[in-house]
């Protein structure tokens, strides 16, 4: 505890002073959502980010892990793929460290850069995997529109996987992010055992936490028997740490291996390593934040139907909802009115997709629109 308390006085009064001078901000990482609201700025409800913060037990291992942060994190990222693997039941070689999920995605694309490749996605989901296709000419880019529930059409994207020489990565974001909706696991378990080696798969479990449908499941031992699966899992969501940059991927060692070849030496670093473990220890926290969400997603859900505005049912920390006239529009209106929505994911040029902040924020939020609906803006 004195280790703890001088680390705590000694960077407050060295430290942070001597970088920031005449601003008080050590403090600020250890408030509450809402202490930290009232700094002012805007309400945040555009980034799925999780309004509690990251789990205290985190915060502490952050400041503990700053005595060793002039030492490169080879002991920090083994102690957090043990535990990692500890925690899924694999082996560590089959877990792969990346700085955000989202870096795991950009390896799962690069990992095809020595043949021609089309990859298939639902439209709209989650961009990063396109993003990542776009300064490769070698790669075909299949979009199949999602179903009218939101969800991933497993059918068209399997039409869309045959018919070409070269191999296909097929991106699954379940549940879907913008729209929130989730597959059946059992389906799309079925539709990867069946498919060619040819056929690789990339699935996004970026939600997963917050899935409610007791059936659902994570193809992680799947994806750790099978070299064409790779799953993707983040500490951005769940543990709040988005700010961090922490993910894995869960895959078969030879998958792993390949993975790793494509990422930085040292792509992660020691304080949201310490931050990770630390996080997947506290499952109070976990339970504290699903809590929280499920009330928001209430309030915001009955505020929906009281002004019989459309929404896709949400397996996540986001709602898309329908608006009147076109997203930009809305998203302007609201930011004057301060707060902050989803971008628009075309081609739903005509819903926004809005995070769950805390309750008071969803109310907020139902604020906002009736005084929309009365403007005639929604």
């Amino acid at each position: 505890m004195e280790r703890r308390a001088f680390l705590r006085r000694g960077w407050a009064a060295l430290a942070l002073p001597a970088l920031w001078e005449g601003e008080d901000l050590f403090p600020f990482p250890f408030a509450t959502p809402r202490q930290r609201r009232q700094q002012g700025g805007p309400l945040r409800l555009s980034s799925n980010e999780n309004p509690l913060g990251i789990p205290p037990g985190a915060r502490e291992a952050i400041l503990e892990g700053l005595r060793e942060a002039n030492r490169y994190p080879g002991a920090s990222r083994q102690a957090l793929l043990e535990a990692v693997a500890g925690r899924h039941g694999v082996e560590p070689e089959a877990v792969v460290l990346g700085n955000g999920s989202t870096e795991i995605l950009q390896m799962g694309v690069q990992m095809f850069m020595d043949a021609p490749l089309r990859l298939v996605v639902a439209h709209p989901t989650y961009e990063d995997v396109t993003r990542y296709a776009e300064p490769h000419p070698s790669i075909e880019v299949r979009p199949v529109p999602v179903k009218d529930d939101g969800s991933h059409d497993l059918e068209g994207m399997a039409k869309a996987a045959v018919g070409t020489r070269g191999r296909v990565l097929v991106y699954l974001c379940n549940p879907n992010n913008p729209t929130g909706s989730v597959n059946p696991v059992g389906e799309v378990e079925a539709w990867i055992r069946q498919a060619s080696e040819a056929v690789h798969f990339l699935v996004d479990e970026a939600y997963f936490e917050f899935v409610r449908d007791p059936d659902h499941r994570s193809l992680e031992r799947l994806a750790v028997a099978l070299p064409n699966l790779v799953v993707a899992r983040t500490f951005s969501k769940i543990y709040g740490m988005a700010g961090l940059r922490l993910g894995y991927a869960l895959t078969h060692p030879d998958t792993a291996r390949r993975l790793r070849a494509l990422a930085a030496r040292q792509n992660t670093n020691h304080l949201a390593l310490q931050a990770g473990r630390a996080a997947l220890a506290d499952s109070r926290w976990v339970q504290e934040s699903l809590a929280v969400n499920q009330r928001s997603r209430e309030v915001t859900e009955a505020i929906l139907r009281e002004l019989d505005l459309e929404f896709f049912p949400s397996h996540t920390n986001f709602v898309m909802h329908r608006i009147r006239g076109p997203v930009e529009d809305f998203n302007r209106r609201m930011a004057d009115a301060g707060i902050l929505v989803g971008r628009p994911f075309p081609p739903f040029t005509d819903r926004c997709r809005v995070s769950l902040g805390l309750p008071e924020d969803m109310e907020r939020y139902g604020e906002t629109l009736r005084d929309f609906r009365k403007k005639g803006w929604v």
